[in-house]
């Protein structure tokens, strides 16, 4: 069963790459836009909440080969294939990153207090294991928004054998999935009053991934069924209803700001975890997260269902060559840009008459830092992209076909890593742009290294 590419959702991944930036982008410049007299105010404060779309993204497209498999009756996925898929994305630009920023920035501007601190720092991320450890997650200088690339490695390592799991035994292995988050997750919200260290660990992202996997399954049998001449308007008031219902608990996310004595689920918990009005808004901001995880991922999925059988001008809105590129260097954007904006506070670029210009409303100042935070952080990841990724992928492959016309004939061999089919050009890191629904102290001017830059 050939596997067919989805356009639209290069656009869905560009929109909320897009969106977490900005959300960084504005913890620096303070810049909050508006349509008319209409704030916009609430999407940039809720900006994190889009990463919970791009691991639903991952998760559906990690496992349409799965889906396609059962329904065809086909071999699953080699595993070995798998990883080398994934090393060959991942590696090439995550590396080159790490060195860039740590030679580039890191040390030129002495952003570590010790050399042991260097060291873990590094070998954490080298391993993706540095969201395990209170300083090298949120006061690394490394790139604060490589925690979700890192939840997305370790989600990669387990992911064939659940795949393979949920294919014989589907009910019970996405009840064991559910269950051990669930639990972990009410266990959070019972014990602890600060969820730094565990809002965004991959053990809380599981509801988020079997959503993935059911609807990457609904899509493929979805895909095989004719659909009527009405399916097509039938799916865009889905889309449009669901970006009603995204905009609407997006502005119930942006106003956890401080605890009120919220009514519903979320002032329920908060009565039950004794916080108190007016209490620190960064338990409230992370407790909320976790409450509407698998509302916010409900309505992503809605989305991202229906945009490949919605009307024809939207279909072309969000799948066109524009959304394309922006997708295929999306990965090194997220990984780049908030490196970008942090230094570009660090040394006072571009220039201000204040010493902090965001606190003071300081126009055009604002306006300027924003434009050159995302033109800026769009030519690096170009750059990174085409001239260091493609190329290694390249050389890459090339080495794997000579392997593999040199190891002889002893039956089928899979595709050489290479070979991608359509839809992997939008799958697997390349959906996770980082975000930060983490939200840590920040420095008055909005710029201080380390705990800072994790926003």
């Amino acid at each position: 069963m050939k596997e067919k590419w989805i356009p639209e959702l290069d656009g869905l991944r560009a929109l909320m790459i897009f969106m977490v930036s900005w959300y960084h982008i504005w913890q620096q410049s303070w810049l909050t836009p508006a349509v008319g007299s209409w704030s916009l105010d609430y999407l940039l404060r809720s900006g994190y909440v889009w990463v919970d779309g791009t691991v639903l993204l991952s998760a559906f497209l990690l496992y349409r080969p799965y889906a396609r498999a059962r329904m065809g009756g086909t071999a699953l996925p080699d595993p070995r294939a798998f990883y080398r898929r994934r090393a060959r994305k991942i590696l090439p630009g995550y590396w080159f990153i790490l060195a860039l920023t740590l030679f580039g920035v890191c040390i030129p501007w002495r952003l570590y207090a010790t050399p042991q601190f260097l060291v873990k720092d590094v070998a954490t991320h080298l391993t993706f294991t540095f969201p395990f450890f209170y300083d090298t997650y949120v006061a690394t200088p490394l790139g604060a928004a490589c925690w979700t690339l890192a939840i997305e490695t370790q989600a990669y390592a387990l992911f064939p054998w659940v795949a393979r799991a949920s294919l014989r035994r589907p009910g019970r292995t996405c009840a064991a999935l559910l269950t051990l988050c669930f639990g972990f997750r009410l266990w959070c919200l019972w014990s602890l009053k600060d969820f730094n260290m565990v809002v965004n660990q991959l053990i809380n992202f599981l509801d988020v991934y079997v959503l993935g996997c059911l609807l990457a399954a609904a899509h493929e049998r979805l895909a095989e069924k004719k659909r009527p001449a009405w399916a097509a308007w039938a799916a865009t008031g889905v889309f449009l209803l669901a970006g009603w219902g995204l905009l609407r608990m997006l502005r119930v996310q942006a106003a956890s700001s401080v605890y009120t004595a919220e009514s519903g689920l979320a002032g329920w918990v908060g009565q039950l975890l004794g916080m108190e009005r007016g209490s620190s808004n960064y338990p409230i901001i992370q407790r909320n997260q976790m409450l509407y995880r698998p509302v916010f991922a409900a309505l992503f999925g809605a989305l991202l269902l229906a945009a490949p059988r919605s009307v024809k001008p939207l279909r072309k809105l969000l799948g066109n060559r524009g959304t394309h590129f922006l997708a295929g260097i999306s990965m090194n954007y997220y990984l780049i840009h908030q490196t970008v904006i942090v230094h570009m506070r660090r040394i006072g670029f571009p220039p201000s008459e204040s010493e902090y210009p965001n606190q003071a409303g300081e126009q055009p100042w604002q306006l300027h830092y924003t434009l050159w935070a995302f033109g800026l952080s769009l030519v690096l990841a170009a750059a990174i992209t085409y001239g260091v990724e493609k190329p290694v992928q390249r050389l890459l492959d090339r080495r794997a076909a000579g392997r593999s016309g040199t190891a002889g004939t002893g039956g089928p061999k899979a595709a050489p890593p290479g070979m991608k089919t359509g839809a992997e050009r939008t799958d697997g890191p390349e959906t996770v742009p980082g975000g930060a629904e983490t939200v840590p102290e920040t420095s008055a001017n909005g710029a201080s290294d380390g705990a800072a830059e994790k926003a």
